[in-house]
């Protein structure tokens, strides 16, 4: 089921919520939560009930991995508890592997050998990636020592919560938990003005910009696929078009996972924060996919050593981290090396720092048009890299970074508009993408984000404006009219990106 739905909007949100509403007289018994474990079940049912039964298992196996875990943490046999997670986090992973890379490992060898072994063509569970990497976490968490709480209800709730199953945000299990005990139960709760506010800016950034960039994005690299010649002009089109549907296709989800979830009083981390903002790219990682960025770091990159071991070894960690970062995104080789070139981006950032650690008497914050230069750089940097992650293959990047590069013809259309762009009714609408381009880009790059208007609120330091929310008359206004904006243009509802990975 899609959050951008008229089945989710006008039928599973309301039931959850006023069934969850008329359970506050059990608030200090378990039936709050194993109502929204059976309404998230159904949730995740509704796209394909075959694979429920694999979610259900993998909660059981791995709440069962973990409780053995704590026990030999809590008799002191460590090494017991670490042959535990080892196994538990070996079984999560070759699930993992089996659904998501069994085709890319047999096509690997076919290409390499020359060999002829048939594909499987195994569906991929929806969230497998997402729910993994959540029982992952909990289980490192509780072999060190993180973890308190072990009733069965609430960690089932913490896996299959509906607004974060399907593609994050990645939660822990210490800060989400604790929050069951707290719901919100009050119609009246500054949660739920703010929940609503959330999840209509969420959907507004789904249908109406990032569904209305998507058309010149595919256009253009169904073009690079097929290996038809692009000019300067398309291909800069194609990559900005790409750039942005993704960034509100993304960050919109997340706002309506955030936003949903805040209707039931809990709360969870933010997963964007104006990225394309960033002066450099170590900056962009700490805004973009923020939670995934936190996991790689807590799980993979600081058990590999991190930057304790010198420049040296901390290069190799980076490049590690970001490549199996990359891998993890999608079983295609375009994946991995996007994760390779970022993993490049941030050691030549960490790099350059180090320089200037060295050669700087007094390092000082850079100054705003010193940091201009920085953001330009970092923004055509991601840009670069969104190419290959988006790309069908490797020679549709590279005919797209060719024609980016202008050497296949510097301006204009290479073919008429409408053959290119045939959702354009007429060779006069030529500069509709730009237009499209021009409006997100100023709204990236010029308008506070959510995160920094929400947390302006909840500190007390907002400034007076129409961008700057308050719980107020004025703001159930605005947030009303972007819902209803949005509702206008569900007519045919997409899947998130995300979804596929």
């Amino acid at each position: 089921m899609l959050f951008n739905s008229y089945e989710f909007i006008f039928l599973f949100l309301p039931v959850a919520l006023v069934v969850f509403f008329g359970l506050r007289r059990y608030r200090r018994t378990s039936l709050p939560a194993l109502w929204l474990v059976v309404t998230s079940l159904g949730f995740y049912a509704y796209w394909r009930s075959a694979y429920l039964l694999l979610l259900i298992g993998s909660i059981i196996l791995n709440y069962g991995a973990g409780l053995a875990i704590a026990r030999q943490v809590g008799d002191q046999r460590l090494r017991r508890a670490k042959g535990l997670l080892i196994a538990a986090i070996a079984a999560d992973l070759g699930l993992l592997a089996y659904f998501k890379y069994t085709d890319f490992f047999l096509g690997t060898i076919n290409g390499v050998l020359g060999s002829d072994i048939p594909l499987q063509h195994i569906v991929l569970p929806l969230a497998v990636s997402f729910f993994t990497f959540n029982q992952i976490a909990f289980l490192v968490d509780v072999y060190r020592g993180y973890v308190h709480e072990y009733g069965f209800v609430n960690y089932a709730l913490f896996i299959v919560f509906f607004p974060h199953l399907i593609a994050g945000p990645i939660v822990h299990h210490r800060d989400i938990i604790p929050q069951f005990k707290r719901f919100n139960f009050s119609f009246s709760s500054t949660a739920i003005s703010l929940g609503l506010t959330i999840f209509s800016v969420g959907l507004f950034k789904k249908v109406v910009l990032a569904d209305n960039v998507a058309p010149y994005a595919d256009a253009i690299f169904n073009a690079a696929a097929r290996q038809e010649i692009l000019t300067l002009t398309e291909a800069w089109v194609g990559a900005l078009a790409y750039t942005l549907q993704l960034y509100f296709d993304f960050s919109g989800y997340s706002d309506m996972a955030i936003g949903g979830a805040l209707l039931f009083g809990v709360r969870f981390p933010w997963n964007f924060d104006a990225p394309y903002k960033a002066a450099c790219i170590i900056d962009f990682w700490r805004r973009w996919h923020i939670t995934l960025s936190e996991f790689l770091r807590d799980y993979l990159y600081i058990p590999l050593g991190g930057n304790h071991c010198g420049a040296f070894r901390r290069s190799l960690n980076i490049l590690l981290t970001m490549l199996l970062g990359g891998l993890w995104h999608g079983a295609n080789w375009t994946f991995v090396l996007w994760g390779g070139l970022h993993g490049f981006y941030v050691v030549i950032n960490h790099l350059w720092r180090d320089w200037r650690a060295r050669t700087s008497e007094v390092p000082s914050r850079p100054s705003a048009a010193k940091r201009i230069p920085g953001s330009v750089l970092t923004f055509l940097a991601v840009v670069a890299g969104w190419v290959m992650f988006r790309a069908e293959n490797l020679s549709a990047a590279v005919s797209l970074y060719r024609s980016m590069i202008g050497l296949a013809g510097w301006s204009g259309w290479s073919t008429d508009p409408p053959t290119l762009l045939p959702h354009l009714a007429s060779a006069a609408q030529t500069y509709e993408p730009f237009g499209w381009v021009a409006a997100l880009l100023a709204l990236c790059w010029f308008t506070p984000s959510l995160r920094e208007q929400v947390e302006a609120y909840e500190s007390g330091t907002r400034r007076r404006g129409v961008l700057h929310w308050s719980a107020s008359r004025t703001w159930a206004v605005y947030s009303g009219l972007l819902a209803w904006l949005s509702i206008m243009f569900l007519a045919r509802p997409t899947e998130f990106l995300y979804y596929q990975f």
